[in-house]
């Protein structure tokens, strides 16, 4: 039997309901739809013999005001699987949670709970909550989450009121910033990433659909229950198939972390408020001195998210069949943080799809904000942030990424806004590598636009951050660009340049060949300090650069991406600093680049190189750098390691090469990060550039290091996603069709295609007309096509016995063709709703069924309105579907949700 402290229930339950529910002491089943309303539903401690919920509606349950009073709250009952030692282990199935006042299901140190089919509606706080950090193994499978709103309880469920009104857990006088520790509210939150998420639906959360945060250890009366384990470093559990939609801030984020400590004066932030110090980073055993582990996010579908489709930061992270459409940024992912302490991962992105502007144009009005003109068809439809909010599809932020086989659609800028397939981070301090790798992309005709680099203007400001000016990526196969193996570049950048670079005026790019790395240049002892850097080749095009660190900071942080085997100058726009460190990053073996930093004439020098070795946090290989007396003698030995210090120049030289190779997506070598240290002496306190006393002199000829290649001249046929259509249900498939009709008005107006596609299969209509193709619906082969020059005794012979059973049908026009009114009442045994009027009409297009009684609902009759033609209509029209009774001895398509839910719970 079930221990007395095993289940708690509601003080407000409707009296003629309880009985169902908790006369089973032992099993807690509720096999009968039931309505319950109350303050706390069911608090279910540990030592239960067994519990099992199902099929149960709860209304208005929880308090915000009241600590753990929740509609369903399982508190602390560690194992509830088969570690625990049950044989049927608890669940929650089918239950119906709307307008609670706090959360809908809450799992508080508890592993192993399955939670399917259950709907939270309207809900203030996060909906479906992991809460300490520890809870592990816990599955939610096929559950809906809609409309979860700002709560008080924790910072995290705050909007922006209740961050700066809420002060009675902060230090003293500390007012919460809600951009930084709120606002995170999210229909799941997902405390550690052990947990299974498959088949799940988030739509109309305040901020989130589904949150990954990060707690650097557990939290609340969790704390000390368990041995410590960093959530960030732990694998991601299943991530398959989930459906996030319609979400103001994102729909998947996967970043930051919460608050481990209590206010005080050193950190005045309420415990558990936001925090950004969680960088996800998979390991073995959440070991990070084992192997990294990549997480895998299968199968999501994002759209109408206001802001993100999806914000993933940290490393070794691969998204594979999934789509983002009409949000304002489809996919952006971060790095794990900044070099030298990331070392480098792998974010990829493959066989995807992109939508900017579908034909889901929404509704006004409600929590809709912004409604204006979209880009591709010029109608009225729902905007991401605001009207001239740049949409971006794919956001490359700092890298590396790697996206590759993967579909751009409908992405056409407006006057008013840009938007474009490929774009970047919005007034980037930050780092940019050129090991960002883009491949096997396919650009559908509605883009118009496929990368962008920004202009000065709104929301680009001035375009002129460190990251805004080294915006770069390399396109592998020339699937962006049309030339293989190049990089695109800002088309301003002069350090990537050379003569044979291919402008793109409108991407405000340019198309390069070579060879590139980053140097991270790091100074100490110099405030205010900016750097401008001169490639030899083009000195009238220097790069200038602010830092990432604030300006007044004695320590200063640069990254610009480099032309390797080429020569630069470097120049500061005050005193030179004390110390440079020259890190080089994404340099392979040999890689190098010959750098002149700009001194007073009259300063000493102490020149080492060393490796940095990031997991032990220690520098080693140290070797001293030796003078020359020219920079003909340094030039004729530029494998040693030696400098040169043109004191009529103020330039002190010396070449920075890699001795060791990289391996994968690391950003150094496998023996750590290869640096040059430079110690500098002198009493001059002028501001140090030297650019009119070493040019002319140092100035060389502009030229390619490796020639351009000739542009591609057939289309990629490997390229793109590998499906055809995303949709909730994976195992389905689908036809791809097209009809394309042809009124009198078009011809006029030269317009000659008329068509019906199947699945990339075109079948012209050439002559006035009607066409119609039959396709069968549980393989998609077509089986007939026809042409008819009117309706004649032949057509309608067709229309009665010429098509096979379980036909997909499809019907186009061009032209006026006798009998063209006449033809509706043969549409009706077709799935037509009724007998339409065609009289007067310029062309149509019909997609019918022939074979059932039940209509289908993809069965529809697009008729030309006036002089607005029909266009070129698009369906995908599912196949194999049980209404289609087709015939039996093909094989059922296989449910990876279910074959996954089973893995999980084993």
């Amino acid at each position: 039997m079930m221990s007395a402290a095993g289940v708690q229930g509601s003080a407000w339950w409707w009296p003629a309901l309880t009985t169902p529910c908790t006369r089973l002491r032992s099993s807690h089943f509720c096999p009968a739809p039931t309505a319950l309303r109350g303050r706390s539903a069911y608090k279910i401690l540990g030592n239960f013999s067994s519990v099992h919920l199902s099929q149960v509606e709860l209304r208005h349950m929880g308090q915000q005001a009241v600590l753990g009073s929740y509609p369903v709250h399982f508190h602390r009952c560690g194992d509830v699987d088969r570690h625990g030692g049950y044989a049927q282990p608890a669940y929650v199935d089918s239950l119906a949670i709307h307008h609670s006042f706090s959360r809908c299901v809450v799992v508080h140190a508890t592993n192993g709970l399955l939670v399917r089919d259950t709907v939270g509606y309207d809900t203030l706080g996060h909906c479906f909550f992991l809460e300490d950090g520890i809870e592990q193994r816990n599955v939610f499978f096929h559950n809906l989450g809609l409309v979860t709103r700002p709560g008080t309880i924790l910072p995290t469920d705050r909007n922006d009121t209740m961050c700066t009104e809420i002060r009675d857990r902060v230090y003293k006088g500390h007012v919460p910033s809600p951009a930084t520790e709120c606002k995170a509210v999210s229909t799941f939150w997902i405390a550690n990433p052990n947990n299974h998420l498959i088949s799940n639906a988030a739509a109309g959360s305040q901020d989130a659909g589904i949150w990954y945060v990060f707690h650097s250890s557990s939290t609340g009366d969790s704390h000390g229950l368990v041995p410590e384990t960093r959530a960030e470093l732990t694998p991601l559990g299943i991530f398959y198939n989930n459906r996030i939609h319609s979400n103001f801030k994102a729909g998947l984020f996967i970043d930051k972390g919460v608050k481990t400590s209590n206010a005080s004066a050193a950190d005045p932030r309420e415990y558990l408020c936001l925090d950004n110090s969680a960088r996800f980073r998979p390991h073995e055993n959440s070991d990070p001195a084992k192997p990294r582990v990549a997480a895998l996010v299968d199968a999501l579908i994002s759209f109408k998210n206001n802001d993100l489709g999806a914000w993933i930061r940290g490393g070794d992270v691969i998204i594979q069949n999934s789509a983002f459409a009409d949000n304002g940024v489809g996919l952006s992912f971060a790095s794990d943080g900044s070099y030298p302490k990331d070392v480098g991962s792998s974010q990829e992105v493959a066989d995807s799809l992109f939508v900017g502007e579908s034909k889901n144009r929404g509704t006004n009005g409600g929590l809709n904000k912004y409604w204006g003109l979209g880009g591709v068809d010029g109608k009225l439809r729902t905007l991401p942030r605001n009207k001239t909010f740049p949409i971006r599809g794919f956001q490359i932020y700092d890298g590396p990424v790697r996206l590759l086989r993967s579909t751009f659609r409908a992405y056409a800028p407006t006057p008013e806004r840009f938007t474009s397939a490929v774009g970047f981070n919005l007034k980037n301090t930050w780092q940019l590598t050129p090991r960002n790798n883009l491949s096997s992309l396919s650009f559908l005709s509605s883009v118009t636009l496929r990368a962008f680099f920004g202009r000065p203007g709104q929301w680009f400001e001035d375009n002129d951050l460190d990251g805004d000016k080294n915006s770069i990526f390399h396109d592998v196969d020339g699937s962006v660009s049309g030339y293989p193996g190049t990089y695109v570049a800002r088309a301003d950048n002069f350090l990537v340049r050379h003569p044979a670079c291919v402008d793109v005026p409108q991407w405000n790019g340019c198309v390069c060949s070579g060879r590139y790395a980053q140097v991270y240049i790091k100074t100490q002892g110099t405030p205010n300090l900016g750097l401008s850097v001169t490639r030899d080749e083009y000195p009238e095009r220097p790069m200038l650069l602010r830092g990432i660190n604030s300006h007044g900071a004695l320590s200063q942080q640069y990254q610009p991406v480099l032309m390797l085997t080429k020569s630069y100058t470097l120049h500061w726009s005050s005193q030179a600093p004390r110390e440079v460190a020259i890190s080089l990053v994404n340099f392979d073996l040999g890689d190098w680049a010959f750098l002149g930093l700009c001194y007073p004439s009259d300063t000493v020098f102490q020149v080492v190189s060393d490796i940095y070795d990031r997991q032990n946090n220690v520098f080693d290989g140290m070797e001293d750098y030796g003078s020359v007396s020219s920079l003909a003698e340094l030039q004729k030995r530029p494998l040693d390691r030696k400098y040169f210090f043109d004191s009529s120049t103020g330039l002190l030289w010396l070449y920075v090469r890699a001795q060791h190779g990289r391996s994968g997506y690391s950003y150094c070598s496998v023996r750590g990060c290869e640096r040059v240290k430079i110690t500098a002496t002198t009493s001059t306190k002028q501001t140090c550039n030297c650019t009119a006393r070493a040019y002319p002199k140092y100035r060389k000829q502009p030229s390619a290091t490796t020639p351009m290649p000739p542009p591609t001249t057939t289309p990629c046929t490997r390229c793109g996603a590998s499906k055809l259509v995303f949709s909730s249900d994976p195992s389905s498939s689908y036809l791809q069709t097209q009809i394309k009709a042809l009124s009198l008005v078009e011809e006029q107006n030269n317009d000659t295609r008329a068509f019906i596609t199947v699945n990339a299969k075109q079948f012209n209509l050439t002559q006035v007309g009607f066409l119609v193709v039959a396709a069968d619906a549980c393989t998609g082969k077509v089986t007939k096509q026809s042409f008819f020059p009117k309706l004649d005794s032949k057509m309608k012979q067709h229309f009665t016995s010429g098509i096979p059973a379980r036909s997909i049908v499809m019907l186009a026009t061009r032209g006026q063709p006798d009998g063209f009114a006449k033809v509706a009442p043969h549409l009706v045994p077709l799935g037509a709703a009724k007998v339409a009027d065609l009289q007067g009409r310029g062309s149509f297009a019909f997609f019918g069924f022939q074979g059932v009684a039940t209509r289908p609902p993809w069965v529809s009759l697009l008729v030309g309105q006036g002089e607005e033609p029909v266009g070129m209509i698009e369906r995908y029209i599912p196949l194999a579907l049980e209404e289609y009774s087709c015939p039996l001895g093909a094989e059922p398509a296989k449910r990876k949700d279910l074959e996954l839910l089973r893995k999980a719970r084993r």
